[in-house]
């Protein structure tokens, strides 16, 4: 009740301020900005960061609400909600595969990019250009920005030092085919599920593990159910903040302007965040009691990418090799 008396303050308070300095207070476009990650995350204030920068440069003619936590619906359920227009921005990756995207997974796939710099390049490169393009003509999410994931790390109650060590475990993926094909190779059960549902999977004993980058292991806790985190860094990738093409090719070419600048911000901003957050994320961790466990990587390397090889087409091997001739 507190929380909710200040809030509505807030926004009383601040109506005659956004009056004083030019900003419409009944917005033309009032725009719903969904991701998984909860408050404390990166993620999340590179979203508020993108909600200010919109706000002040459309001079209030724009207004982006931010719901973190699922609160919109599971990633599955977002993706779906953009393109039947119940909402608007959101941030996802792989899951994009799920919408017949032979060439989204290549965003995070298993030993692909090597290090920050690679996936700079890539990312930002003629090879970014072609995803986003082929995101955009295939599924209609249009890509506005993209934000660098800390590796994805395998978290268990058992140290895991080589692929053998995962037979009979059942490992929590995302709900992408490529990731269920790879961890079958490596000898575990994957079982795909949505993020919300892995602290209680975890504690309950449904599930033995999960795998996911330092920052979305610290929010959600998992410390408190996963004793070990194996440092396979099996995938080092990127996420894409994405819109509606048909919200946004309905907009305004000022406001479409608007909208990619403050983007551009957002991802700067966001990437900050992240070169800070990764060393904290890896002390805080290590201090609510993980331990960190070296893995024979040449071994998870080796069968993941034959994993990846079976499961790719033609098409998909030449941009993977691609990708891995970028110097």
């Amino acid at each position: 009740m507190i929380k909710n008396l200040v809030c509505c303050l807030l926004v009383l308070f601040s109506l005659p301020a956004c009056k004083q300095a030019g900003l419409k207070t009944d917005p033309e476009y009032t725009m719903r900005f969904g991701h998984l990650a909860n408050e404390n995350n990166i993620w999340h204030k590179a979203a508020l960061k993108f909600a200010e920068e919109v706000f002040i440069k459309s001079e209030g003619r724009v207004q982006v609400k931010v719901y973190p936590n699922e609160q919109l619906g599971k990633e599955m359920d977002m993706l779906t909600g953009i393109l039947g227009g119940s909402l608007d921005i959101m941030i996802t990756g792989e899951s994009l595969e799920n919408w017949s995207l032979p060439l989204a997974i290549l965003c995070a796939t298993p030993f692909a990019i090597r290090d920050s710099d690679h996936l700079k390049k890539v990312a930002s490169g003629p090879i970014g250009k072609e995803i986003e393009a082929h995101i955009t003509e295939v599924a209609g999410f249009k890509p506005i920005a993209w934000f660098e994931r800390g590796a994805r790390n395998l978290t268990t109650n058992v140290p895991i030092r080589h692929p053998d060590d995962l037979k009979g475990l059942i490992i929590r993926v995302p709900n992408v085919s490529l990731y269920v094909a790879t961890w079958s190779a490596l000898s575990a059960k994957p079982t795909p599920m949505a993020f919300s549902e892995v602290f209680t999977s975890l504690q309950q004993s449904t599930i033995h593990g999960q795998e996911n980058p330092f920052a979305l292991i610290r929010n959600a806790g998992l410390y408190e159910v996963q004793k070990y985190c194996n440092l396979t860094e099996h995938v080092k990738g990127w996420a894409y903040v994405v819109m509606g093409n048909k919200k946004f090719e309905s907009m305004p070419p000022d406001l479409q302007q608007i909208i990619l600048e403050s983007a551009e911000i957002m991802q700067a901003y966001e990437h900050e965040l992240y070169l800070e957050q990764e060393e904290l994320d890896y002390r805080f961790l290590k201090e609510k009691g993980m331990e960190f466990i070296e893995v024979d990587k040449v071994a998870f390397e080796k069968l993941a990418s034959a994993a990846v090889m079976a499961s790719f087409t033609e098409e998909q091997k030449m941009l993977y090799k691609r990708i891995q001739d970028v110097k």
